[in-house]
């Protein structure tokens, strides 16, 4: 049994987080924690990306303790009527990241809202703490649209990295009934007719964890349309990595997954080494 976080923020609920849990629960029984965060301060989300995370300060004009309370009561009611093992953790006044750090940590996946999560703060999509929770999180994460079809095939996004093979890996690994569904490896090539990186190597690596398997070329004139590509392919879920913690504003430069998470179609699933 997996234990996954559902990480909500403040006065915001999720209904596309925990029905994407609940169709996890019925591929196979999992442990859903429901975290409810604080609200913070547009603030502190610059004094941690400076690395002065002891600046943080909680929201606490604007937390409002009647509204989580009626979020853990629908989370419960919604766990318990679709058969799902639950807990609750509470962080009322605390600071928000430090407790994405923590529970992802002692969890096998975190679920976060792609529309729903701090979505008062910033003007960017994904906004700065979606991104900051993706570099933070110490296990792998998938990012939910509120509205999607749960999905019934993978697309594993490739471009000969380490990041992108250990996040076909990790995924292969967290969900071995997942990955016998039709997946697509896609790899878009910078270079006319360019091969697949290292092929042998990861048909090799893919073939033994995904025996529904095909392989997807997209040529670099056309990686800018790998999001129409996508969204042609419904109930589909991305996979993809290049997440590490170094470089927050390179983070979601020229990636697969930030015109993904933007879009609000599919699930993503994101998965770092470090």
């Amino acid at each position: 049994m997996k234990k996954v976080v559902l990480a909500f923020d403040g006065t915001n609920y999720s209904e596309g987080s925990l029905a994407f849990a609940a169709g996890l629960n019925k591929q196979a029984p999992i442990l859903l924690a429901g975290t409810f965060l604080p609200q913070i301060d547009l603030s502190s989300t610059w004094s941690y990306a400076l690395g002065s995370a002891g600046h943080f300060s909680p929201m606490l004009e604007d937390f409002n303790g009647e509204v989580m309370e009626e979020h853990i009561r629908r989370f419960e009611k919604t766990c318990n009527a679709e058969g799902i093992e639950w807990r609750v953790h509470k962080y009322p006044y605390d600071v928000a990241m430090p407790e994405i750090r923590k529970e992802s940590r002692f969890a096998d996946l975190l679920v976060l809202g792609g529309e729903t999560f701090y979505d008062r703060y910033g003007t960017e999509r994904p906004n700065e703490y979606l991104k900051m929770a993706l570099q933070e999180a110490e296990c792998p994460v998938v990012v939910v649209p509120e509205s999607f079809d749960f999905p019934s095939r993978i697309v594993l996004a490739y471009d000969g990295s380490e990041d992108s093979v250990y996040a076909i890996r990790q995924f292969a690994l967290l969900f071995p009934e997942m990955a016998k569904w039709p997946a697509t490896l896609v790899h878009a090539s910078s270079r006319e007719h360019g091969g697949l990186p290292e092929k042998d190597y990861i048909l090799e690596l893919c073939t033994r964890h995904y025996p529904d398997l095909t392989v997807k070329m997209l040529e670099s004139s056309a990686r800018k349309h790998f999001r129409e590509w996508l969204n042609e392919r419904p109930a589909s879920m991305l996979v993809c990595g290049a997440y590490g913690r170094s470089d927050l504003s390179m983070m979601f430069r020229q990636s697969f997954a930030a015109g993904a998470i933007t879009d609000h179609t599919y699930p993503v699933f994101i998965a770092h080494r470090s």
